[in-house]
Parts: C-alpha cells; sequence; structure tokens
C-alpha cells in the first residue's frame, strides 16, 4: 500500500511525538468529555447516569490478516466490535481510548491510514477518541480498544434476565462475516501460488465487507427504543449465534428452542457457503463476528417488532430443564452446541 511514497520512521518521532501526531487532529464532540488526549487520564462526567466499559484486543497473525485486511478497514473495525459491546448493553457509546503495539515493519504512514479508519468510525458514530497508549512490539501488530458509554440503570440489559416464553430475536443476518472470511483465505492462496493472478472478488461485495468492515448496530438500539420495547436481555454476536444463545440460557439459567429455518441468512451468503462446501446454518450457528444483536423480548411485543425489517424472531426461551435445542428444518431436535471461535484454539 505505501510502496510508492518515502516511508517515515516512526523512530525519527519517537513515543511522544508519534501520539502527538496521531491525536492533533482529534475534535472532541461529547458533552460528557471534560478532557481527552494529552494528559495521564481522560476526565469524563457522566452524572447521575452509570457508566460502561469495555475492551477488545486484537492481534495480527489471530484476529486479523494483513495480506488481505486493508488497514483502514482494520482501523475502522477496530472500533466497531468495541462499540457493539456497549450496545449490547442497551447504552450510549461515547468514548473510546486506543492503545497500539507496533513493530518496526509499520512507516508513520500505515499508522496514519489505521487511527484514519478508526476516526471515520468515531465521526459515524460520535465517538470521542479520548487516549490510549503505543508502545513497540515484536509480535506484529498489536490494537486494544476500550470502549465508555453509559445509561440510566433501569435501561441496562443484561445477559442473564431472560424469562421462560420469551422470544429470541435477532437482528440483520448471519453467517455472512465466515463466508466472506472463507472467501479471502481463498484468494490468499490463490496469490500465494501465483501473485500474477488478481483477486476473484466480483460480486461478492456485500460478505467481503460483513467481514472487512462490520457496522454496531446501534441503530436496532434506537428502533427498539422508539417502538416502546426493552429487550429482556441481550448480548451481541460476536462468536457465532450459537455460543451468544447459549450465554444467555446458562446465564439465565433457562433453555431455548432454536428453529434453524428462522436463521437469517442472505442469499449471497447462503449461495457463496455452498460454493464452499459449507453448511450455510452452521456458518450462522458457529461463524461469529456478525456483530448483530441477540435479545429476547417478551411474547407481548410481537406485534411491535414483527414489521421491523431488520429483526427477526427465531425461537424461544423454555424452561432449563427443557434443554438448549436446535430445531432443524425436517423437525428434528438437537442440542444446542457451543462451537463459535475460539481464539485460543491452536
Amino acid at each position: 500500500m505505501f510502496e510508492n511514497v518515502e516511508k517515515s520512521e516512526i523512530d525519527n518521532l519517537g513515543e511522544f511525538g508519534l501520539i502527538d501526531h496521531l491525536t492533533k487532529n482529534i475534535i472532541l464532540t461529547q458533552p460528557s468529555t471534560i478532557k481527552g488526549a494529552g494528559d495521564d487520564a481522560a476526565v469524563l462526567n457522566f452524572g447521575d447516569k452509570k457508566t460502561l466499559i469495555s475492551t477488545d484486543l486484537l492481534l495480527e497473525g489471530i484476529h486479523f490478516d494483513l495480506a488481505y485486511t486493508p488497514l483502514k478497514h482494520l482501523g475502522y473495525k477496530a472500533i466497531q466490535v468495541n462499540l457493539s459491546d456497549i450496545y449490547a448493553m442497551n447504552g450510549t457509546a461515547t468514548q473510546v481510548t486506543v492503545s497500539l503495539g507496533l513493530s518496526s515493519k509499520f512507516p508513520i504512514e500505515a499508522v496514519e491510514e489505521l487511527y484514519l479508519g478508526m476516526l471515520l468510525a468515531c465521526k459515524k458514530y460520535e465517538i470521542d477518541l479520548i487516549g490510549g497508549d503505543t508502545s513497540a512490539s515484536k509480535q506484529g501488530l498489536v490494537i486494544s480498544i476500550t470502549s465508555i458509554g453509559y445509561a440510566d440503570e433501569k435501561d441496562i440489559i443484561y445477559r442473564n434476565t431472560a424469562q421462560e416464553g420469551d422470544l429470541i430475536c435477532v437482528s440483520g443476518d448471519l453467517g455472512g462475516a465466515y463466508v466472506g472470511l472463507q472467501l479471502l483465505e481463498r484468494e490468499k492462496l490463490v496469490y500465494l501460488e501465483n501473485p500474477q493472478i488478481q483477486p476473484d472478488l466480483e460480486g461478492k461485495d456485500y460478505i467481503i465487507e460483513r467481514q472487512l468492515k462490520p457496522e454496531a448496530r446501534r441503530d436496532i438500539i434506537l428502533a427498539l427504543k422508539e417502538m416502546g420495547v426493552k429487550p429482556t436481555s441481550m448480548i451481541d454476536v460476536s462468536d457465532g449465534l450459537s455460543s451468544e444463545l447459549i450465554h444467555i440460557c446458562k446465564q439465565s439459567e433457562k433453555g431455548c428452542n432454536l428453529y434453524e429455518e428462522k436463521i437469517p441468512l442472505d442469499p449471497m451468503t447462503f449461495d457463496t457457503a455452498r460454493e464452499f462446501n459449507l453448511d450455510p446454518s452452521i456458518c450462522a450457528l458457529s461463524g461469529g463476528e456478525d456483530y448483530e444483536l441477540l435479545f429476547t423480548v417478551k411474547q407481548s411485543d410481537y406485534d411491535i417488532i414483527k414489521n421491523n425489517p431488520d429483526i427477526t424472531v427465531i425461537g424461544h426461551i423454555t424452561e432449563q430443564a427443557a434443554g438448549m435445542n436446535l430445531i432443524s428444518r425436517s423437525g428434528k431436535v438437537h442440542p444446542l452446541k457451543a462451537q463459535g471461535w475460539n481464539a485460543f484454539n491452536k
């Protein structure tokens, strides 16, 4: 990406010079931000609100591959996956801190590109970037984001409060990010075998974007509030639908019936999964990185949410003794298994 321009060595700026260089154009917009980057700590004022904080770590070679991940997209995604955690608590995200571990292979222009993606995400979602840290790294690129937000105590939604009879809902569609990743991995292998061959990604924009540039579902949180519907439990789909639903059930001490035929799949996800001889439903259940919202609502809210095209009812909560079950398209009952993505798998 930067082969044809003269590179600027980070060593010439040093840690504090780099921080000044990256943060000089940050504009603070949140009334709750009293002091942002530039001191020993940021200062925030939320008054009588409850503060929400979440941290995610993204490691090169584990969470992303720079062979096919543009740095601008990576910066954007790094912010989005953290904001998703705040929205999954039914909160308002307001600030992030960014910490980077940088190896010597990254010139300043590369870090600028990464930051550009981060600042684009912050601007779109009205988030202040208020500080962080930088360090040299011998393990490639390391990104750590902490997201901060707030909510009234009465509005916060937890994972452990689903009730028997509640409807299980999910936003958007699932499996696209995983199938997009398979496509990118395939084209990487083709390129490594023959660098003269151009990637064959034509017509696959949607699933590629689902992997490289996900969007946190703030819009769903706002839509639910506008409809007057407060979910009884909620979580974001980062590790796969099955893993996330099991989290809700275990922490709520409940069971569930999840209906395979109800799982929302985009046609491109479905068709591309078939091209790879993958079961599209398994991609949705175990793929992860969709960053949709999985939540439960009271049955009495069904008539309110049923006409929202971005919300799909996919099952219901049962008593704990009934177990956690997947009902296949043929009507067979299978135990729901957590086979989502695990960073510690070899």
